[in-house]
């Protein structure tokens, strides 16, 4: 049991957060500084503009900070719910 609180875990950070914490988080994460991780971001969104799809897909599928699912985990048992479990009945 104690090691599942020291596990280091991917979240959306409240501190540092200048959007959605996603920059902040992997920066977190993986130890660098958020700043480092936004360059890269805005690099990559000045060529081809990936940058912006990869920002938004952190924010769908990472959680935030004190909770336990993303925001699509959060949908789809939503969804699950509203149809009795069966999520791909219409």
């Amino acid at each position: 049991m104690d090691e599942m609180r020291n596990t280091k875990r991917l979240r959306r950070t409240g501190k540092g957060r200048i959007v959605a914490g996603v920059c902040s988080g992997i920066g977190e994460y993986v130890g660098i500084d958020a700043n480092l991780v936004r360059i890269g971001l805005a690099i990559a969104t000045l060529f081809g503009g990936m940058g912006v799809g990869v920002y938004a897909i952190g924010w769908l599928l990472i959680p935030e900070e004190g909770r336990d699912a993303s925001i699509v985990q959060d949908l789809v048992g939503k969804q699950r719910d509203k149809n009795n479990g069966d999520v791909w009945q219409q």
